[in-house]
């Protein structure tokens, strides 16, 4: 009966009983126990140490996503115009054809004075919207807000606009539409 209480004893972790007289083999036991404790804590520190990392990494993905949705965001509302102002540019064009062939005895007529002050309006509605006109003639040659139809032959090294031919418009920093140029050559640097 002595032996059936005996093995009645509580085990511990990895069938092991507890060492009763806490020397000899027990100790080593114990020792063990210890290590594997340890390397046991080392490796869930670890655990948490890339969980943590992770964690970190992925509120950083979110915060540069939130960054990056709210600049296309403002991008978008900024040239949400664009195609509506780009189909306005030709009736800038017709306003300046119309105000300038109006014959010279007609200038101070009213119906002139009229058409000018809706030129100047829808212009100024335009700017107020980031719409701007882009300057040419006379300066170098640039593809990126320039298109050059004809070339002028003549002297230099530097290309230079020498004709303005339909004119070309920014909206905030982007080209709506390039300006078409005459480019001729000229010595020297002009800007």
């Amino acid at each position: 009966m002595a032996n059936e209480q005996g093995d009645a004893e509580i085990q511990v972790e990895g069938g092991r009983q507890p060492d009763a007289g806490g020397e000899g083999q027990g100790g080593a036991a114990g020792e063990e126990d210890l290590d594997a404790l340890r390397n046991r804590l080392e490796e869930e520190k670890a655990r948490a140490d890339k969980c943590l990392t992770n964690w970190q990494r992925a509120e950083a993905d979110l915060a540069n996503f939130k960054r990056r949705a709210e600049q296309e965001r403002l991008e978008l509302v900024k040239f949400a115009n664009a195609s509506l102002i780009g189909k306005l540019l030709p009736v800038l064009d017709d306003f300046d054809r119309a105000v300038g062939s109006v014959p010279e005895e007609a200038r101070g007529q009213g119906w002139v004075e009229g058409i000018k002050l809706i030129d100047r309006k829808l212009r100024t509605l335009l700017e107020q919207e980031g719409v701007t006109a882009i300057e040419a003639l006379g300066k170098e040659f640039d593809p990126y807000v320039h298109e050059a139809v004809l070339r002028e032959d003549g002297e230099g090294d530097v290309e230079v606009v020498v004709e303005e031919l339909q004119k070309g418009y920014k909206l905030h920093d982007r080209v709506l539409r390039p300006t078409m140029v005459k480019v001729g050559r000229r010595s020297g640097t002009s800007k």
